[in-house]
């Protein structure tokens, strides 16, 4: 976890144009030093990933890990960070530094909480993309309504219902940028009951989640008893 950190950190300052061009070297020589220690983990990972079910071919759990998730994301990493030597325009050479980032996405397999929130979102998925639903309602409702109400007065910003999806957007998600707004009695009253509306509606997925983890937890800590029970048992 430190070296992930540290790898990230370094990936993240290595933007900074003044501290590239001064410490240049030393930045190549840490990324092909953590790329080569990333990769000997990656190839460990591989090698012993037979290892998760026995009763599986060797070859088809390698295939498995490889396709997963957690293992693309580290060989993109990877490449990225032996990749300092190859191409220098200006766009690959941002590519490259994003996809050091993604070294972060290796925290996830150390994170059992990670595992209780993939739990909790896959046991409520029908709740949250029922809320997701309603919160798309409530924007084309919305930007409907300032079209009707705005359209006339600012056709640049609510003249078609595409325009006014942006005030919808930053309304809804209670940003408010300022750069789009009504100006009509009647739109500034549909522009609050939109905002009140869509307080319930975001807070939504928050609260479904948080009930979701809450007995994700319970039910590890649950298991986690009964085990530590049938363990102490005569």
């Amino acid at each position: 976890m430190v070296l992930i950190l540290f790898a990230t950190g370094l990936a993240i300052v290595e933007t900074e144009p003044t501290l590239a061009a001064a410490y240049g070297g030393i930045f190549v020589l840490a990324e092909v030093t953590l790329g080569l220690l990333f990769s000997l983990e990656y190839a460990l990972r591989l090698w012993t990933a037979p290892e998760r079910n026995l009763e599986v071919r060797p070859w088809r759990e390698r295939v498995r890990f490889v396709f997963s998730p957690a293992a693309i994301a580290d060989l993109i990493a990877i490449l990225a960070s032996l990749a300092v030597f190859g191409g220098s325009s200006a766009m690959l050479l941002r590519l490259i530094r994003v996809g050091r980032i993604l070294r972060l996405a290796k925290l996830g397999r150390m994170s059992r909480a990670l595992d209780h929130m993939v739990e909790a979102v896959t046991t409520r998925r029908d709740e949250l993309l029922l809320s997701l639903a309603a919160g798309f309602f409530l924007m084309i409702v919305a930007a409907t309504a300032l079209y009707l109400a705005e359209g006339a007065i600012q056709p640049d910003k609510f003249g078609s219902i595409p325009r006014a999806l942006w005030w919808s957007v930053a309304t809804m998600t209670t940003i408010g940028y300022g750069d789009v707004y009504p100006v009509t009695v009647l739109g500034k009253v549909l522009a609050a009951v939109t905002a009140i509306f869509s307080i319930g509606v975001i807070a939504m997925p928050t609260g479904i989640l948080a009930a979701s983890f809450s007995d994700a937890m319970q039910r590890h800590r649950s298991a986690l008893q009964e085990a530590s029970a049938d363990d102490s048992a005569p």
